[in-house]
């Protein structure tokens, strides 16, 4: 209830018993964010039960992925589905997690049998994190980080890479760059750890952008991110790459977000944003008005929407210290509803006992395949850089 509620208390009371009423219905009204479950507190405190187990209908096909002449992956975040539905695009960092020190191509297509068809992008990534594929098939990668200390001694060319989206055509010509390369920053149009990018149908442009503020656990501390200029925001894109405006920073409120992790659009044309440090997922529209909120998804790294409005949310961070209960894993679900119709379990992990290990990036193929991108928490557990689930096993 209100503040304003709360005060109709005391010997006025009864003539005041319309006003509680009408304060009462407010509260409970689906439109209102009084409404949604975890508004009363912090989200993190949504009184929902956690989905941890269900059949799964699931083939595990682990180290799915060959790379050429004898490479060995990476950590993996970014994994998408080709225009042509069978194909795979994926992100490797470069054997390693970073790309500073490497000259081998990150972006890779791979085909329905896990080979190598085309690759690019050497010299120009240096933290590959989200992707998208366009309808025309164009390939966008979202850059996260700036080159460290350690790899600005061994490579100062590094220096020139990251917090910045690139578009490539589909063989790797670079069309298109967002932010400024190697240059952070909290201004429009700047990016500052940009974790993913989506296009929408018109071929305008979303970033979302921050990736720290998942680690402020308190009100002081999300204030202190925010004078110090870390984000947590989206940004929005003219087709032709012209900065049109931006939403959100960090925080609990809806609108406001603790690390948007990755994009997602839904048929109506809903964005639809992992907030995950907030363990939850926040719907908007493509002017930035908030429409709705999940939270029986996870504390989400990576989504994926199908073309029947099926929502693939892979948990790869809940942990005995954060979001406590839930494991990790793929929950699955329709875009107009918080309940889970499907649990793609997580892989067994010594260090993660309770949670165990699942990626971070999820992508589904025409034939309902379910690909994993594992990242540095469940590469080691996955036994590969790329996970395939074969439906219908």
């Amino acid at each position: 209830m209100t503040k304003a509620c709360r005060r109709v208390v005391g010997p006025r009371a009864p003539l005041l018993l319309l006003a509680t009423l009408a304060c009462a219905l407010l509260a409970l009204s689906p439109n209102s964010a009084l409404a949604q479950r975890g508004a009363s507190g912090p989200p993190e405190h949504a009184n929902v039960e956690p989905v941890n187990h269900l059949p799964n209908p699931y083939e595990t096909v682990r180290d799915w992925g060959v790379l050429p002449d004898g490479r060995t992956w990476g950590s993996v975040s970014a994994v998408n589905v080709d225009i042509d539905g069978i194909h795979i695009w994926a992100a490797d960092r470069c054997g390693t997690n970073s790309c500073a020190l490497s000259d081998v191509d990150p972006i890779v297509k791979l085909d329905p049998n896990g080979n190598v068809v085309e690759s690019f992008g050497a010299g120009l990534i240096l933290w590959p994190h989200g992707m998208d594929v366009d309808s025309d098939g164009n390939v966008w990668i979202a850059d996260a980080r700036s080159a460290n200390a350690r790899e600005l001694e061994a490579n100062p060319a590094a220096a020139g890479r990251g917090h910045a989206v690139l578009k490539f055509s589909p063989t790797g010509e670079l069309l298109m760059s967002l932010g400024t390369a190697g240059q952070p920053g909290s201004g429009p149009g700047q990016l500052n750890q940009p974790n993913d990018v989506i296009t929408a149908p018109d071929g305008s442009i979303f970033v979302s952008d921050g990736h720290n503020g998942q680690g402020m656990t308190t009100m002081a501390a999300m204030a202190d991110g925010r004078e110090a200029g870390s984000t947590g925001r989206i940004l929005k894109y003219s087709a032709d790459g012209t900065f049109l405006k931006e939403w959100g920073q960090i925080g609990r409120l809806h609108g406001e977000f603790r690390t948007p992790h990755a994009l997602a659009f839904d048929s109506q044309g809903r964005l639809f944003v992992a907030d995950r440090g907030n363990h939850r997922i926040e719907i908007f529209d493509q002017e930035g008005n908030y429409l709705d909120s999940r939270y029986s998804f996870g504390r989400i790294s990576g989504l994926f929407i199908t073309a029947d409005d099926i929502l693939y949310a892979i948990d790869s961070e809940s942990s005995m210290t954060s979001h406590a209960n839930w494991m990790n894993g793929v929950r699955i679900g329709p875009v107009d509803g918080d309940h889970i119709t499907g649990f793609i379990p997580p892989f067994d992990a010594d260090t993660r006992p309770y949670q165990g290990a699942a990626g971070e990036g999820v992508a589904v193929d025409a034939d309902g395949n379910v690909y994993a991108a594992e990242g540095p928490n469940s590469l080691r557990w996955a036994g590969g850089a790329l996970t395939k689930y074969v439906k219908g096993m």
